[in-house]
């Protein structure tokens, strides 16, 4: 881009604070915008797998990310009884690749973002509420009534993106049937540090992840109506709905305070093909917002965001850029968010007949075949 090139970001999660670090690194100039009134230690845990850690290795940071959490060596699908289902090579994988898989809380990755990014781009307690696009350059509307110019507004402000909104006026996200539970806890013994699980029933699943520091990381999931409420509150309901499952999903859940359990309805929306439009760009959760069952959505937001800077660095013109962002990114990111709901969907049957032939073909998959599937998905060259 020319010099005097300004990127405006809309939100300051996990994919706005990457593409400040690589807009940083491009020496593009840059302001993110962030709705929250402080950089708080939010959230739960976060998957980093082999292709968000390629990325960030792009950009000087990869080992400070695998400094804060917790390196995954194998993983697997149990039964509530602890037998194992199927396997998934995660060492083996993450060798091929040549990066590891890093859990850790979404905080600390926070951190180290933020700690690359520095403050002086960073503005909080600015909502961004909207836009004006003209030749003359893109303004973006904040919540206090005040406008900033900018070249190139990128929207990173997630699954209800107010940016995405004005640009596309669709319908509200799509409810995938489930709803989730997230928490992080301490707990003695039973938590293996470098394996991961899904343990599936009938409508319900619960997942443990090591995440360093002595904490794992947990979640679980049951179909519900949509906007449900815990009675009398999220601990007694999910010690009662597990009650019987193996070690040590109800000590995970018991060990963690019910003030810290989060819960959150699974939500995206169906791909789709256009995240450009003028001056404007979608990334991350605004752009192909995903259930969580493969655990990419953070990871395909950091491939977004470090692709765009790159494509801004070396293209003279803005549609050029944009247009070589949007070829490169749309056909994998969108494959992630249709197999994800597929997975999910599978994952929450209900029906005995159902739930018996899913447990047979997933012993009948060779840990093989996940590895080598896993491999496809993790693949990452920064263009």
């Amino acid at each position: 881009m020319k010099t005097g090139f300004t990127v405006l970001i809309a939100g300051g999660g996990i994919g706005g604070l990457t593409l400040g670090v690589a807009l940083r690194r491009a020496g593009i100039a840059f302001r993110i915008f962030e709705r929250a009134p402080a950089m708080l230690k939010v959230g739960a845990g976060i998957s980093m797998q082999s292709n968000a850690m390629l990325a960030f290795r792009t950009l000087g940071i990869d080992s400070q990310v695998a400094a804060a959490g917790q390196q995954i060596n194998a993983g697997g699908i149990l039964t509530p009884q602890n037998e194992t289902l199927n396997s998934m090579m995660v060492r083996e994988v993450s060798e091929a690749a040549g990066a590891p898989m890093i859990t850790l809380h979404r905080g600390l990755l926070q951190d180290v973002l933020h700690q690359a990014v520095g403050d002086d781009c960073l503005t909080l307690g600015a909502k961004v509420e909207g836009y004006r696009d003209g030749p003359d350059g893109v303004f973006v509307k904040l919540a206090d009534g005040t406008e900033v110019r900018g070249d190139l507004l990128v929207a990173a402000d997630g699954l209800r993106s107010a940016v995405r909104a004005q640009m596309l006026q669709e319908p509200a996200p799509r409810y995938s049937g489930y709803t989730s539970w997230r928490g992080v806890c301490e707990v003695s013994g039973g938590v293996r540090p470098d394996y991961t699980s899904e343990s599936w029933g009938p409508g319900v699943r619960f997942g443990v992840v090591p995440i360093g520091n002595g904490q794992t990381y947990w979640f679980a999931t049951a179909n519900a109506p949509e906007h449900g409420v815990d009675q009398p509150d999220a601990r007694t309901e999910l010690l009662k709905r597990f009650a019987g499952w193996h070690a040590p999903i109800p000590q995970l859940i018991q060990n963690t305070p019910n003030s810290a359990i989060l819960r959150t309805d699974i939500h995206d929306r169906p791909p789709i093909k256009q995240w450009t439009k003028g001056r404007v760009v979608l990334l991350g959760d605004a752009a192909h917002p995903m259930t969580p069952n493969m655990g990419q959505g953070g990871c395909q937001a950091v491939e977004d965001a470090v692709v765009l800077a790159r494509c801004l660095a070396v293209e003279a013109e803005l549609p050029a850029a944009l247009g070589r962002y949007q070829a490169l990114r749309v056909k994998r990111a969108n494959e992630f968010v249709t197999r994800s709901y597929r997975i999910g969907q599978i994952g929450q049957w209900t029906n005995p007949a159902a739930c018996w032939v899913r447990e047979k073909l997933l012993k009948a998959t060779a840990p093989t075949h996940v590895t080598q599937e896993m491999r496809s998905r993790i693949a990452f060259s920064a263009p």
